[in-house]
């Protein structure tokens, strides 16, 4: 029932990414604990300031998402960078059923 982001990451993002791992970060999280294959990046689309829904990736500094509303800005790895977003953008329960299938959120039992 929320937004999501599913990004098929270019290698120049992964790098990006990955080099962000370095950086003194607001909410410290290493790319490879937020995907499961480097090239896809799933999130949910959700500020976590206000609950706005962000602008696409590249809108914002650091190659990421921008939340105009109060202009916080995501990475390509969607960790806050600038702004006054307090988390990273949540990545939701998400796995790959198959090479073609990605299947999001868990199944009720």
């Amino acid at each position: 029932g929320k937004p999501v982001f599913v990004i098929h990451r270019t290698p120049e993002m992964i790098t990006s990414a990955q080099n962000g791992d370095k950086e003194t970060l607001p909410d410290p999280a290493k790319d490879a604990d937020r995907v499961k294959k480097p090239e896809f990046l799933v999130l949910l689309a959700v500020c976590t300031h206000l609950g706005c829904v962000p602008q696409p990736i590249g809108t914002g500094n650091f190659g990421g998402f921008l939340c105009p509303c109060h202009g916080s800005h995501y990475d390509t790895s969607g960790r806050i960078r600038q702004g006054p977003a307090p988390r990273n953008l949540e990545v939701p329960h998400y796995e790959f059923k198959d090479e073609k299938t990605l299947v999001i959120g868990k199944a009720l039992s």
